[in-house]
Protein backbone atom coordinates (compact mmCIF):
# COMPACT_ATOMS: atom_id res chain seq x y z
CA UNK A 1 0.00 0.00 0.00
CA UNK A 2 2.99 2.06 0.48
CA UNK A 3 3.71 2.16 -3.33
CA UNK A 4 0.35 3.25 -4.18
CA UNK A 5 0.16 6.15 -1.69
CA UNK A 6 3.39 7.29 -3.16
CA UNK A 7 1.87 7.58 -6.46
CA UNK A 8 -0.97 9.06 -5.24
CA UNK A 9 1.01 11.70 -3.71
CA UNK A 10 3.06 12.59 -6.62
CA UNK A 11 0.41 12.04 -9.37
CA UNK A 12 -2.86 10.73 -8.95
CA UNK A 13 -4.50 11.64 -5.43
CA UNK A 14 -8.10 10.52 -7.04
CA UNK A 15 -6.65 6.83 -7.48
CA UNK A 16 -6.12 5.73 -3.99
CA UNK A 17 -9.84 7.19 -3.44
CA UNK A 18 -10.97 5.26 -6.19
CA UNK A 19 -9.70 2.00 -5.64
CA UNK A 20 -10.27 2.14 -1.85
CA UNK A 21 -14.07 3.04 -2.19
CA UNK A 22 -14.87 0.55 -4.47
CA UNK A 23 -18.80 0.08 -3.68
CA UNK A 24 -19.22 -4.39 -2.65
CA UNK A 25 -21.84 -4.68 -5.64
CA UNK A 26 -19.62 -2.67 -8.24
CA UNK A 27 -17.06 -5.78 -7.86
CA UNK A 28 -16.80 -7.77 -10.58
CA UNK A 29 -19.47 -5.97 -12.13
CA UNK A 30 -20.02 -6.70 -15.96
CA UNK A 31 -18.46 -4.66 -18.01
CA UNK A 32 -15.17 -5.12 -15.95
CA UNK A 33 -12.00 -5.93 -17.56
CA UNK A 34 -10.74 -9.23 -16.22
CA UNK A 35 -7.21 -8.96 -15.94
CA UNK A 36 -4.14 -11.38 -14.24
CA UNK A 37 -4.03 -11.08 -10.75
CA UNK A 38 -0.73 -10.16 -10.79
CA UNK A 39 -1.27 -7.57 -13.53
CA UNK A 40 -0.54 -4.25 -11.41
CA UNK A 41 1.60 -5.62 -8.52
CA UNK A 42 5.40 -4.18 -9.29
CA UNK A 43 8.65 -5.86 -9.93
CA UNK A 44 10.94 -6.16 -6.80
CA UNK A 45 13.94 -4.15 -7.63
CA UNK A 46 15.94 -7.44 -7.49
CA UNK A 47 13.93 -8.71 -10.20
CA UNK A 48 13.33 -4.96 -12.08
CA UNK A 49 16.87 -5.12 -12.82
CA UNK A 50 16.76 -9.06 -14.23
CA UNK A 51 14.12 -7.67 -16.52
CA UNK A 52 15.82 -4.55 -17.71
CA UNK A 53 19.23 -6.38 -18.36
CA UNK A 54 16.88 -8.67 -20.20
CA UNK A 55 15.13 -6.11 -22.14
CA UNK A 56 18.18 -4.24 -23.19
CA UNK A 57 19.59 -7.17 -24.43
CA UNK A 58 16.23 -7.91 -26.61
CA UNK A 59 16.14 -4.07 -27.91
CA UNK A 60 19.92 -4.98 -29.28
CA UNK A 61 18.52 -7.88 -30.94
CA UNK A 62 15.63 -6.15 -32.40
CA UNK A 63 18.07 -3.38 -33.85
CA UNK A 64 20.55 -6.31 -34.80
CA UNK A 65 17.92 -8.15 -37.20
CA UNK A 66 16.66 -4.23 -38.31
CA UNK A 67 19.26 -3.34 -39.84
CA UNK A 68 20.66 -6.65 -41.19
CA UNK A 69 19.22 -5.43 -44.41
CA UNK A 70 20.52 -2.26 -44.63
CA UNK A 71 23.89 -3.81 -43.48
CA UNK A 72 23.81 -6.54 -46.64
CA UNK A 73 21.79 -4.35 -49.37
CA UNK A 74 24.57 -3.81 -51.42
CA UNK A 75 26.05 -7.41 -51.87
CA UNK A 76 22.38 -8.55 -51.62
CA UNK A 77 22.11 -5.97 -54.63
CA UNK A 78 25.50 -7.25 -56.26
CA UNK A 79 23.61 -10.53 -56.51
CA UNK A 80 19.96 -10.64 -57.49
CA UNK A 81 21.34 -7.38 -59.76
CA UNK A 82 18.66 -5.20 -58.19
CA UNK A 83 18.57 -1.43 -58.90
CA UNK A 84 18.97 1.71 -56.86
CA UNK A 85 14.97 1.94 -57.30
CA UNK A 86 14.74 -1.48 -56.12
CA UNK A 87 17.35 -1.72 -52.93
CA UNK A 88 15.03 1.19 -51.87
CA UNK A 89 12.12 -0.20 -52.32
CA UNK A 90 12.51 -3.26 -50.50
CA UNK A 91 14.46 -1.28 -47.68
CA UNK A 92 11.20 0.73 -47.46
CA UNK A 93 8.68 -1.63 -46.97
CA UNK A 94 10.01 -2.12 -43.72
CA UNK A 95 8.20 1.12 -42.80
CA UNK A 96 4.89 0.41 -43.98
CA UNK A 97 5.09 -2.83 -41.92
CA UNK A 98 6.06 -0.96 -38.75
CA UNK A 99 3.48 1.72 -38.55
CA UNK A 100 0.20 -1.03 -38.63
CA UNK A 101 1.04 -3.00 -35.45
CA UNK A 102 2.10 -0.17 -33.46
CA UNK A 103 -1.43 0.32 -32.11
CA UNK A 104 -2.41 -3.01 -31.93
CA UNK A 105 0.41 -4.39 -30.56
CA UNK A 106 -0.12 -1.80 -27.45
CA UNK A 107 -4.01 -2.48 -27.07
CA UNK A 108 -3.25 -6.27 -26.76
CA UNK A 109 -0.46 -5.83 -24.44
CA UNK A 110 -2.49 -3.43 -22.12
CA UNK A 111 -4.84 -6.52 -21.81
CA UNK A 112 -2.79 -9.86 -21.45
CA UNK A 113 0.82 -8.02 -20.48
CA UNK A 114 4.00 -6.64 -22.27
CA UNK A 115 6.17 -9.68 -21.93
CA UNK A 116 3.89 -12.42 -23.90
CA UNK A 117 3.50 -9.87 -26.90
CA UNK A 118 7.54 -9.06 -27.08
CA UNK A 119 8.19 -13.18 -26.56
CA UNK A 120 5.98 -13.92 -29.50
CA UNK A 121 6.99 -11.35 -31.31
CA UNK A 122 10.35 -11.83 -30.84
CA UNK A 123 9.85 -15.50 -31.76
CA UNK A 124 8.57 -14.87 -35.03
CA UNK A 125 10.76 -11.89 -36.60
CA UNK A 126 13.70 -13.72 -35.35
CA UNK A 127 12.63 -16.54 -37.00
CA UNK A 128 11.96 -14.34 -40.21
CA UNK A 129 15.63 -12.86 -40.00
CA UNK A 130 17.12 -16.30 -40.16
CA UNK A 131 14.64 -17.88 -42.80
CA UNK A 132 15.46 -14.37 -44.84
CA UNK A 133 18.25 -16.30 -46.98
CA UNK A 134 16.30 -19.19 -47.52
CA UNK A 135 13.66 -17.08 -49.31
CA UNK A 136 15.84 -15.23 -50.89
CA UNK A 137 17.48 -18.07 -52.76
CA UNK A 138 14.08 -20.28 -53.22
CA UNK A 139 12.10 -17.26 -54.75
CA UNK A 140 12.32 -17.14 -58.67
CA UNK A 141 11.94 -13.24 -58.06
CA UNK A 142 13.54 -12.16 -55.16
CA UNK A 143 12.45 -9.05 -55.08
CA UNK A 144 9.59 -9.78 -54.35
CA UNK A 145 9.94 -12.30 -51.69
CA UNK A 146 12.74 -9.82 -49.96
CA UNK A 147 9.84 -6.99 -49.90
CA UNK A 148 7.21 -8.87 -48.40
CA UNK A 149 9.59 -10.00 -46.09
CA UNK A 150 10.40 -6.70 -45.08
CA UNK A 151 7.37 -5.94 -44.67
CA UNK A 152 6.52 -8.57 -42.05
CA UNK A 153 9.41 -7.84 -40.60
CA UNK A 154 8.22 -4.34 -39.82
CA UNK A 155 4.51 -5.59 -38.46
CA UNK A 156 6.13 -7.95 -36.34
CA UNK A 157 8.69 -5.58 -34.78
CA UNK A 158 6.13 -2.62 -34.39
CA UNK A 159 4.51 -4.35 -31.24
CA UNK A 160 8.22 -3.59 -29.58
CA UNK A 161 8.39 -0.31 -28.31
CA UNK A 162 4.24 -0.52 -27.44
CA UNK A 163 4.70 -3.47 -24.86
CA UNK A 164 7.65 -1.94 -23.57
CA UNK A 165 5.76 1.04 -22.92
CA UNK A 166 2.35 -1.54 -21.22
CA UNK A 167 5.10 -3.57 -19.10
CA UNK A 168 7.19 -0.80 -18.01
CA UNK A 169 3.54 1.27 -16.97
CA UNK A 170 2.10 -1.90 -14.90
CA UNK A 171 5.26 -3.27 -12.93
CA UNK A 172 8.01 -0.48 -12.34
CA UNK A 173 7.35 1.96 -10.13
CA UNK A 174 7.49 5.63 -10.88
CA UNK A 175 10.55 6.58 -9.77
CA UNK A 176 12.23 3.37 -11.44
CA UNK A 177 10.97 3.98 -14.36
CA UNK A 178 13.27 6.72 -16.25
CA UNK A 179 16.59 4.14 -15.45
CA UNK A 180 14.62 1.02 -17.05
CA UNK A 181 13.44 2.90 -20.37
CA UNK A 182 16.67 4.84 -20.72
CA UNK A 183 19.05 1.94 -20.33
CA UNK A 184 16.06 -0.73 -22.76
CA UNK A 185 16.19 2.26 -25.15
CA UNK A 186 20.21 2.35 -25.53
CA UNK A 187 19.88 -1.12 -26.50
CA UNK A 188 18.79 0.27 -30.29
CA UNK A 189 22.20 2.42 -30.09
CA UNK A 190 23.96 -0.82 -29.03
CA UNK A 191 22.59 -3.23 -31.29
CA UNK A 192 23.20 -0.37 -34.54
CA UNK A 193 26.84 -0.64 -33.23
CA UNK A 194 26.92 -4.32 -33.17
CA UNK A 195 25.69 -5.13 -36.41
CA UNK A 196 27.46 -2.51 -38.11
CA UNK A 197 31.05 -3.25 -36.64
CA UNK A 198 30.68 -7.85 -35.89
CA UNK A 199 27.81 -7.57 -39.21
CA UNK A 200 30.30 -5.93 -41.94
CA UNK A 201 33.18 -8.56 -40.27
CA UNK A 202 30.81 -11.56 -41.49
CA UNK A 203 29.68 -9.77 -44.38
CA UNK A 204 33.07 -9.57 -45.61
CA UNK A 205 34.35 -13.21 -44.27
CA UNK A 206 31.31 -15.51 -44.54
CA UNK A 207 28.79 -13.67 -46.86
CA UNK A 208 25.52 -11.62 -46.55
CA UNK A 209 23.40 -15.16 -45.56
CA UNK A 210 25.66 -15.23 -42.20
CA UNK A 211 24.65 -11.72 -40.86
CA UNK A 212 20.97 -13.07 -41.30
CA UNK A 213 21.21 -16.39 -39.99
CA UNK A 214 23.77 -14.87 -36.64
CA UNK A 215 21.09 -12.00 -35.65
CA UNK A 216 17.96 -14.30 -36.68
CA UNK A 217 18.92 -17.73 -34.24
CA UNK A 218 20.43 -15.37 -31.63
CA UNK A 219 16.95 -13.52 -31.48
CA UNK A 220 15.00 -16.74 -31.30
CA UNK A 221 17.63 -17.97 -28.28
CA UNK A 222 16.57 -14.75 -26.53
CA UNK A 223 13.15 -15.92 -26.94
CA UNK A 224 13.55 -19.05 -25.22
CA UNK A 225 15.59 -18.33 -22.61
CA UNK A 226 13.40 -15.35 -21.52
CA UNK A 227 10.63 -18.09 -21.46
CA UNK A 228 12.42 -20.14 -19.87
CA UNK A 229 13.66 -18.47 -16.90
CA UNK A 230 11.81 -15.13 -16.63
CA UNK A 231 8.31 -16.83 -17.55
CA UNK A 232 9.27 -20.68 -15.74
CA UNK A 233 7.85 -21.64 -19.07
CA UNK A 234 4.34 -20.27 -18.87
CA UNK A 235 2.37 -20.35 -22.35
CA UNK A 236 2.44 -17.08 -24.09
CA UNK A 237 -1.47 -17.86 -25.23
CA UNK A 238 -3.40 -14.68 -25.93
CA UNK A 239 -7.16 -15.59 -26.71
CA UNK A 240 -9.56 -13.62 -27.76
CA UNK A 241 -11.22 -13.67 -24.33
CA UNK A 242 -7.97 -12.38 -22.44
CA UNK A 243 -8.34 -9.32 -25.03
CA UNK A 244 -11.89 -7.79 -23.67
CA UNK A 245 -15.15 -9.10 -24.76
CA UNK A 246 -17.73 -6.96 -27.27
CA UNK A 247 -21.00 -5.63 -26.94
CA UNK A 248 -21.53 -2.81 -23.64
CA UNK A 249 -17.76 -2.63 -23.10
CA UNK A 250 -16.25 -1.82 -26.32
CA UNK A 251 -18.99 1.34 -26.79
CA UNK A 252 -17.57 2.54 -23.21
CA UNK A 253 -13.63 2.23 -24.80
CA UNK A 254 -14.43 4.36 -27.50
CA UNK A 255 -15.86 7.22 -24.96
CA UNK A 256 -13.22 6.54 -23.13
CA UNK A 257 -10.91 7.18 -25.93
CA UNK A 258 -12.34 10.00 -26.79
CA UNK A 259 -12.29 11.54 -23.72
CA UNK A 260 -8.68 10.56 -23.06
CA UNK A 261 -7.87 12.06 -26.68
CA UNK A 262 -9.04 15.49 -26.25
CA UNK A 263 -7.06 16.55 -22.88
CA UNK A 264 -4.48 18.99 -24.05
CA UNK A 265 -1.33 16.71 -21.96
CA UNK A 266 -2.21 13.78 -24.16
CA UNK A 267 -2.38 15.76 -27.61
CA UNK A 268 1.02 17.30 -25.90
CA UNK A 269 2.58 14.13 -25.91
CA UNK A 270 1.79 12.68 -29.26
CA UNK A 271 2.49 16.21 -30.71
CA UNK A 272 6.13 16.34 -28.66
CA UNK A 273 6.80 12.34 -30.14
CA UNK A 274 5.84 13.60 -33.65
CA UNK A 275 8.33 16.48 -33.33
CA UNK A 276 11.15 14.12 -31.69
CA UNK A 277 10.44 11.25 -34.03
CA UNK A 278 10.95 13.36 -37.21
CA UNK A 279 13.84 15.00 -36.17
CA UNK A 280 15.68 11.86 -35.39
CA UNK A 281 14.71 10.01 -38.34
CA UNK A 282 16.08 13.32 -40.75
CA UNK A 283 19.01 13.49 -38.32
CA UNK A 284 19.60 9.46 -38.85
CA UNK A 285 18.81 9.38 -42.77
CA UNK A 286 20.64 12.21 -43.62
CA UNK A 287 24.06 12.92 -41.41
CA UNK A 288 26.02 10.13 -43.03
CA UNK A 289 25.54 12.28 -46.41
CA UNK A 290 26.03 15.35 -45.01
CA UNK A 291 29.69 14.56 -44.06
CA UNK A 292 30.46 12.74 -47.32
CA UNK A 293 29.13 16.10 -49.15
CA UNK A 294 31.15 17.83 -46.58
CA UNK A 295 33.68 16.73 -45.63
CA UNK A 296 34.89 14.20 -48.78
CA UNK A 297 37.90 12.83 -47.09
CA UNK A 298 36.65 12.35 -43.71
CA UNK A 299 36.57 8.73 -42.47
CA UNK A 300 33.35 6.84 -42.68
CA UNK A 301 33.73 5.20 -39.08
CA UNK A 302 34.31 8.07 -37.60
CA UNK A 303 31.20 9.93 -37.71
CA UNK A 304 28.90 6.35 -38.01
CA UNK A 305 30.45 5.13 -34.86
CA UNK A 306 31.22 7.90 -32.45
CA UNK A 307 27.99 9.93 -31.86
CA UNK A 308 26.28 6.38 -31.36
CA UNK A 309 29.08 5.56 -28.66
CA UNK A 310 28.71 9.19 -26.75
CA UNK A 311 24.72 8.43 -26.90
CA UNK A 312 24.86 4.87 -24.93
CA UNK A 313 26.11 6.59 -21.85
CA UNK A 314 23.85 9.46 -22.30
CA UNK A 315 21.01 7.39 -22.51
CA UNK A 316 21.59 5.77 -19.27
CA UNK A 317 22.98 8.98 -17.13
CA UNK A 318 19.03 10.59 -17.76
CA UNK A 319 17.36 7.72 -16.78
CA UNK A 320 19.80 7.51 -12.98
CA UNK A 321 18.94 11.58 -13.20
CA UNK A 322 15.43 11.63 -13.88
CA UNK A 323 14.97 8.90 -11.02
CA UNK A 324 17.03 10.50 -9.08
CA UNK A 325 15.09 13.85 -8.65
CA UNK A 326 11.96 11.95 -8.53
CA UNK A 327 13.55 10.36 -5.22
CA UNK A 328 14.61 13.51 -4.14
CA UNK A 329 11.07 14.57 -4.22
CA UNK A 330 10.81 17.00 -7.29
CA UNK A 331 7.53 17.44 -9.27
CA UNK A 332 7.34 14.20 -11.79
CA UNK A 333 6.09 16.98 -14.59
CA UNK A 334 9.11 19.07 -13.71
CA UNK A 335 11.69 16.55 -14.08
CA UNK A 336 9.25 14.97 -17.59
CA UNK A 337 10.02 18.86 -19.16
CA UNK A 338 13.57 19.44 -17.71
CA UNK A 339 14.58 15.95 -19.68
CA UNK A 340 12.77 17.13 -22.81
CA UNK A 341 14.41 20.68 -22.52
CA UNK A 342 17.33 18.97 -22.75
CA UNK A 343 16.69 16.42 -25.94
CA UNK A 344 15.07 19.27 -27.91
CA UNK A 345 15.99 22.73 -26.65
CA UNK A 346 19.98 22.07 -25.15
CA UNK A 347 20.04 19.91 -28.49
CA UNK A 348 18.80 22.25 -30.95
CA UNK A 349 21.98 24.69 -29.95
CA UNK A 350 24.20 22.18 -31.41
CA UNK A 351 22.02 21.50 -34.34
CA UNK A 352 22.80 25.26 -35.17
CA UNK A 353 25.96 25.58 -35.13
CA UNK A 354 25.70 22.87 -37.78
CA UNK A 355 24.64 25.47 -40.01
CA UNK A 356 28.19 27.39 -40.34
CA UNK A 357 31.55 26.40 -41.55
CA UNK A 358 33.11 23.90 -39.25
CA UNK A 359 35.53 21.49 -39.05
CA UNK A 360 35.73 17.91 -39.18
CA UNK A 361 36.64 17.27 -35.58
CA UNK A 362 33.78 20.05 -34.65
CA UNK A 363 31.04 18.55 -36.55
CA UNK A 364 31.46 15.08 -35.08
CA UNK A 365 31.75 17.15 -31.49
CA UNK A 366 28.64 18.56 -32.47
CA UNK A 367 26.57 15.63 -33.90
CA UNK A 368 27.73 13.41 -31.16
CA UNK A 369 26.18 15.82 -28.54
CA UNK A 370 23.07 16.63 -30.53
CA UNK A 371 22.54 12.49 -30.74
CA UNK A 372 23.26 12.14 -26.93
CA UNK A 373 20.91 14.90 -26.00
CA UNK A 374 18.55 13.80 -27.59
CA UNK A 375 18.19 10.49 -25.79
CA UNK A 376 16.56 12.32 -23.14
CA UNK A 377 13.35 11.86 -24.35
CA UNK A 378 13.59 8.35 -22.97
CA UNK A 379 13.03 9.97 -19.55
CA UNK A 380 10.63 12.93 -21.29
CA UNK A 381 7.78 12.26 -23.44
CA UNK A 382 8.53 8.77 -24.04
CA UNK A 383 7.72 8.27 -20.07
CA UNK A 384 4.86 10.84 -19.55
CA UNK A 385 2.55 8.49 -21.54
CA UNK A 386 3.19 6.16 -18.33
CA UNK A 387 2.28 9.16 -15.67
CA UNK A 388 -0.84 9.79 -17.91
CA UNK A 389 -2.65 7.03 -18.62
CA UNK A 390 -0.83 3.49 -17.30
CA UNK A 391 -3.92 1.77 -18.18
CA UNK A 392 -3.74 2.36 -21.50
CA UNK A 393 0.06 3.20 -22.05
CA UNK A 394 0.93 0.41 -24.49
CA UNK A 395 -1.72 1.11 -27.30
CA UNK A 396 -1.20 5.33 -26.39
CA UNK A 397 2.57 4.96 -27.03
CA UNK A 398 1.43 2.92 -29.93
CA UNK A 399 -0.56 5.91 -31.42
CA UNK A 400 2.42 8.16 -30.33
CA UNK A 401 5.09 5.92 -32.63
CA UNK A 402 2.33 5.25 -35.72
CA UNK A 403 2.59 9.47 -35.75
CA UNK A 404 6.10 9.84 -35.18
CA UNK A 405 7.24 7.41 -37.93
CA UNK A 406 4.97 8.84 -40.49
CA UNK A 407 5.61 12.22 -39.97
CA UNK A 408 9.58 11.13 -39.87
CA UNK A 409 9.41 9.97 -43.28
CA UNK A 410 7.30 12.79 -44.67
CA UNK A 411 10.15 15.11 -43.07
CA UNK A 412 13.05 12.94 -44.13
CA UNK A 413 11.67 13.35 -48.10
CA UNK A 414 10.83 17.01 -47.26
CA UNK A 415 14.85 17.39 -46.17
CA UNK A 416 15.59 16.13 -49.15
CA UNK A 417 13.75 18.89 -51.47
CA UNK A 418 15.27 21.42 -49.45
CA UNK A 419 18.84 19.98 -50.10
CA UNK A 420 18.07 20.07 -53.74
CA UNK A 421 16.21 23.89 -53.54
CA UNK A 422 18.67 25.91 -51.78
CA UNK A 423 21.51 23.23 -52.38
CA UNK A 424 22.90 23.99 -48.55
CA UNK A 425 22.32 21.59 -45.53
CA UNK A 426 21.79 25.02 -43.32
CA UNK A 427 18.41 24.63 -44.80
CA UNK A 428 17.80 21.33 -43.00
CA UNK A 429 19.23 21.88 -39.74
CA UNK A 430 17.17 25.09 -39.68
CA UNK A 431 14.10 22.96 -40.19
CA UNK A 432 15.21 20.19 -37.24
CA UNK A 433 15.98 23.30 -35.29
CA UNK A 434 12.18 24.92 -35.81
CA UNK A 435 10.35 21.28 -35.08
CA UNK A 436 11.76 20.86 -32.33
CA UNK A 437 11.41 23.96 -30.84
CA UNK A 438 7.95 23.88 -31.97
CA UNK A 439 7.57 20.05 -29.87
CA UNK A 440 9.45 21.69 -26.80
CA UNK A 441 6.78 24.76 -26.33
CA UNK A 442 4.31 22.44 -26.46
CA UNK A 443 5.30 19.92 -24.10
CA UNK A 444 6.47 22.89 -22.11
CA UNK A 445 3.03 24.60 -21.95
CA UNK A 446 0.72 21.71 -21.77
CA UNK A 447 2.57 18.44 -19.88
CA UNK A 448 1.08 16.80 -16.59
CA UNK A 449 2.03 13.92 -14.90
CA UNK A 450 -1.19 13.39 -13.15
CA UNK A 451 -3.20 10.41 -14.83
CA UNK A 452 -6.42 11.73 -16.74
CA UNK A 453 -6.98 7.82 -17.86
CA UNK A 454 -9.57 8.26 -14.63
CA UNK A 455 -12.73 10.27 -14.80
CA UNK A 456 -12.80 12.51 -11.40
CA UNK A 457 -16.26 13.64 -12.15
CA UNK A 458 -18.06 10.58 -12.28
CA UNK A 459 -16.49 7.18 -11.03
CA UNK A 460 -16.79 4.88 -13.24
CA UNK A 461 -15.17 1.66 -12.17
CA UNK A 462 -15.77 -0.29 -15.70
CA UNK A 463 -13.40 1.85 -18.14
CA UNK A 464 -10.72 1.62 -15.66
CA UNK A 465 -7.95 -1.46 -15.84
CA UNK A 466 -7.82 -2.73 -12.71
Amino acid sequence: MAVIQKHGKSSSPDLVCHKENVPPDKIGAPGCHKKRPDAHSNWPRPVARIWTVVLLLGTCLLYCARVAMPICAVSMAEKFNWTKRESGMVLGSFFWGYCFTQVFGGYVSDRVGGEKVLLLSAAAWGSMTAFTPILAHLCSQPIFSMTLARFLMGLLQGVHYPSLASLCSQKVVESERGFLMSTVGSGSYLGTLVIGGVGSLMLDLYGWESVFYASGLLSVLWAYCMWKYLLKGEGPIITLESLGNGGTQSKLNKRHWARLLKQPAVCAVIVTHLCTASTFFTLLSWLPTFFKDTFPDAKGWVFNVIPWLVAIPSSLFSGCLSDHLICQGFDTASVRKLMQFFSMGVSSVFTVLLCGNTTFSWAVAFVSATMGLTTFSHSGVSLNVQDLAPSCAGALFGIMNTCGAFSGVLMVYFSGYLIEATGSWASVFALITTVNLMGLFTFLAFAEARRVDIDSGRVRHHSIHI
